[in-house]
């Protein structure tokens, strides 16, 4: 069985993580920053208020969150249920809702490891041609996207697109240190870019000056200019609800929207 790391390690790496002193999370908390140090070093046990609060502070995620409450001794807090549960029958038919009335333009749901979860029906058109062995559940979106059998081929900008997952990805790792997460964004970085990594970073256009990174995608009828949003429910008390996301596609242009109603 293994051992379950003491509760004060936890909080100074996720402080660490967050790049904030232990004055400034004791502030921010509340509580004295002689307190908060007893807790990391071990002096001190919190109470489960105290390590929910911190876990607050801190934008721990809610897994996580768990596993802080189980290091301090308590009882995990947050649910973990599969979407097909019962009581979260309401949230499965607003997510198929949301999805659903986004069409003719393509829609995603996606977990926290990039796991399609669902999708509307303007996202099969776009992957039909996909080599079938990335389409067999599960199926992992952003493998999908940047594997050279996958949709790689048809998407014009790929230097620039692989360079914004990258990084998004990139940012999650470093957000959750989640360990599966990591080792996907070892394999994308792996698939070969185009002209090399060093000229997929020059390609990277500036004009967007961060507003919006668009999918230049190539089809039958026409290239496609989307760019996308995310949503994720608000104020979330389950594991799995937090870790969804919706990823809807726009049109960036007139003729784009045009050409995602006549493939529909």
């Amino acid at each position: 069985m293994a051992s379950v790391r003491p509760i004060g390690d936890h909080l100074r790496e996720w402080r660490q993580r967050r790049r904030l002193s232990q004055l400034g999370l004791a502030l921010e908390a509340d509580i004295s920053a002689k307190h908060l140090s007893f807790l990391e070093t071990g002096r001190a046990q919190p109470s489960r208020e105290m390590v929910l609060r911190l876990a607050e502070q801190l934008d721990v995620p809610l897994r996580e969150r768990n596993v802080l409450l189980v290091s301090a001794g308590y009882a995990p807090v947050f649910p973990q249920r599969a979407l097909d549960d019962p009581a979260l029958q309401q949230v499965r038919k607003a997510v198929d809702l949301v999805l659903k009335g986004h069409e003719p333009y393509p829609a995603i749901a996606v977990d926290r490891h990039w796991t399609l979860v669902a999708s509307n029906n303007a996202i099969a058109p776009l992957i039909a041609g996909a080599d079938p062995k990335l389409l067999q559940p599960p199926v992992n979106v952003l493998r999908l996207s940047l594997h050279p059998n996958g949709l790689a081929p048809r998407i014009e900008n790929l230097g620039e697109w692989r360079a914004h997952l990258l990084a998004r990805l990139r940012q999650q790792v470093d957000a959750t240190a989640d360990a599966e997460l990591a080792k996907l964004l070892d394999e994308l970085a792996a698939y070969p870019a185009p002209g090399g990594a060093k000229a997929a970073r020059a390609n990277v256009h500036q004009d967007y000056a961060g507003v919006v990174v668009p999918l230049r995608f190539r089809t039958d009828a026409g290239t496609l200019s989307l760019f996308s949003t995310t949503t994720i429910f608000g104020t979330p008390v389950d594991v799995t609800l937090a870790e969804l996301a919706i990823e809807s596609f726009f049109p960036a242009d007139a003729e784009t929207a045009e050409l995602l109603r006549a493939l529909r």
